[in-house]
C-alpha cells in the first residue's frame, strides 16, 4: 500500500483536493493552484473543500459562526477548559458515553486509547484490518511509538466477519473496527454483522474500539441513531473535520476512568495545547450545522451514484465500478480503465472549460492491483444536492468525450 502515489497526498483531504502543500516542488504547486482555481471557479460541484477557501475567507466565516454556538465574548480557552470542555461534553452526549476527551489529531486519540486498552487486558496485540488507518497511514506508529502489536483477521475488501474473529489463530486485547472502512471504499457491515462482530470480540474477552473517523455518516447505512451505533464499543474515536468541516481535531469517548488515563497520554504525546478555541469553535459549528444535514447527503450520493453507472454505461465506457454500488455513506470510489493522469486531464478540463466539477483528482490501483486503472473517491455535500440523476449523467457524458 504505500507506493500508492502520492501515499500521503491520497490520504488527506486537505491535500488530495484542497492543494495544500507548499513544501511541494514548483511545478506541482502550479497545478495545485492551477486546480483550486478551477474548483473555486467551478458553478457546479459535488462538494466544496476546505481548501477552496482562503484563510480570510475561512476566519471570516468562522468568526460570524461561532456567534451562533458559543458566548465568543468569554474568555478563550486555556488547556482544555471552555469551548473545548463544551466540546467534549456535546460530543460525548451525542455518542451516549459518560466522558470524552478533545485531542489534536485523530492519529493520538487512537494511540492513547490503545495503549490504555493494552495496559487493561494485559495484551498489546491489537486486531485490525490491513486497510485500517493505522495500518495504511500512520507510519507504523502503534509498533514505532506505542509498542503495540497489529494483527489481521481477514485481508478481504471489507470488515471481518464474526466467525474470522473467532477462528483467527492469535490471541488479541483489542479488536479495532474502522466505520466505515475508507480504502475498501467506505464501506459498512450490515447492522447484524457489525454487533456479531462484537459479540465475538468479547467472548474472546478482548474490548472493542471503533475507529470512528466518519462515523456520523453511518446512520442511515446502519437505521440506528449514532448513540446506539457508539454504544455497541468500548470506546470511539471521532474526527472534526472529516464530515463535519472542522478545521481539525478529534475526540475519544470512552468509560471515565479510561478517558482520564488517555488525557495523561495526550499530555505525554504532546497533545496538551495551551489554546485550541478555533478548532474546538469549528467543531461545534459542525455538529450544529452539518451533523444534521449529513443523512440528506447519504440518501443523495445513492442518487449520484446511479446517475454515474446510467452515464458510463449510455457513453459506452467498456468496464467501470461504483464502490459500493449503492454507497454506504456520502462517500465512495468510483474506477475506471484508464491511467490516472489522463483522467486527471479530463476532469480538470472540464472543470476549466465548463464551470462542472464531477470528479478532482485519481489514483493508480494499489500495488498488485492491475495497471491502466485508476479510482477517484467522491464526496456528496450540500452543492451535490442540486445535481438530479440527469445531471450526473450529463456530466459523465461531456467527462468521457475528454477521454476520446
Amino acid at each position: 500500500m504505500e507506493d500508492r502515489r502520492g501515499l500521503e497526498d491520497q490520504h488527506e483531504h486537505a491535500r488530495i483536493e484542497n492543494g495544500a502543500g507548499e513544501s511541494a516542488p514548483a511545478p506541482e504547486q502550479d497545478a495545485r493552484r492551477r486546480r483550486i482555481a478551477a474548483w473555486r471557479a467551478s458553478a457546479r460541484t459535488l462538494c466544496r473543500m476546505p481548501g477552496e477557501f482562503s484563510m480570510g475567507e475561512r476566519l471570516t466565516t468562522l468568526a460570524a459562526d461561532a456567534r451562533e454556538v458559543y458566548d465568543t465574548t468569554e474568555m478563550p480557552d486555556f488547556y482544555g477548559d471552555g469551548p473545548v470542555a463544551e466540546l467534549e461534553r456535546r460530543t460525548a452526549d451525542l455518542l451516549g458515553f459518560p466522558a470524552a476527551a478533545f485531542f489534536p489529531t485523530g492519529t493520538m486519540a487512537q494511540q492513547a486509547a490503545l495503549r490504555a486498552w493494552a495496559g487493561r487486558t494485559g495484551n498489546a496485540t491489537v486486531a485490525l484490518h490491513p486497510l485500517g488507518h493505522p495500518e495504511v497511514h500512520e507510519r507504523r506508529a502503534l509498533t514505532a511509538v506505542s509498542g503495540l502489536r497489529t494483527v489481521h483477521p481477514t485481508d478481504a475488501p471489507r470488515l471481518p466477519t464474526a466467525q474470522e474473529v473467532r477462528d483467527f489463530e492469535e490471541p488479541f486485547g483489542t479488536l479495532m473496527l474502522e466505520l466505515p472502512l475508507r480504502d475498501a471504499g467506505f464501506v459498512l457491515p450490515t447492522w447484524q454483522e457489525l454487533t456479531e462482530v462484537v459479540e465475538a470480540a468479547r467472548e474472546r474477552d478482548a474490548v472493542v474500539h471503533f475507529d470512528g473517523a466518519r462515523l456520523w455518516d453511518c446512520a442511515v447505512h446502519f437505521d440506528r441513531p449514532l448513540e446506539e451505533i457508539a454504544g455497541l464499543a468500548d470506546s470511539v474515536y471521532v474526527s472534526y473535520y472529516k464530515s463535519l468541516g472542522g478545521l481539525s481535531g478529534a475526540a475519544l469517548v470512552g468509560p471515565e476512568s479510561l478517558v482520564e488515563e488517555t488525557r495523561t497520554w495526550r499530555h505525554r504525546y504532546g497533545g496538551q495545547l495551551f489554546q485550541q478555541y478555533p478548532t474546538a469553535l469549528s467543531a461545534l459549528v459542525g455538529l450544529e450545522r452539518e451533523l444534521p444535514k449529513l443523512p440528506s447527503y447519504v440518501a443523495h450520493a445513492r442518487v449520484v451514484a446511479e446517475g454515474l453507472a446510467d452515464g458510463f454505461a449510455k457513453a459506452g465506457v467498456p468496464w467501470f465500478r461504483i464502490n459500493p454500488e449503492v454507497p454506504h455513506t456520502h462517500q465512495f470510489q468510483v474506477w475506471l480503465p484508464y491511467e490516472a493522469d489522463v483522467l486527471d486531464d479530463a476532469g480538470l478540463g472540464q472543470s476549466e472549460e465548463t464551470g462542472v466539477t464531477l470528479f478532482r483528482r485519481w489514483f493508480p490501483a494499489p500495488a498488485g492491483g492491475p495497471p491502466g486503472v485508476a479510482y477517484t473517491e467522491l464526496t456528496v455535500t450540500e452543492p451535490g444536492l442540486e445535481w438530479s440523476a440527469e445531471d450526473v449523467r450529463d456530466a459523465v457524458a461531456e467527462f468521457v468525450r475528454r477521454l476520446r
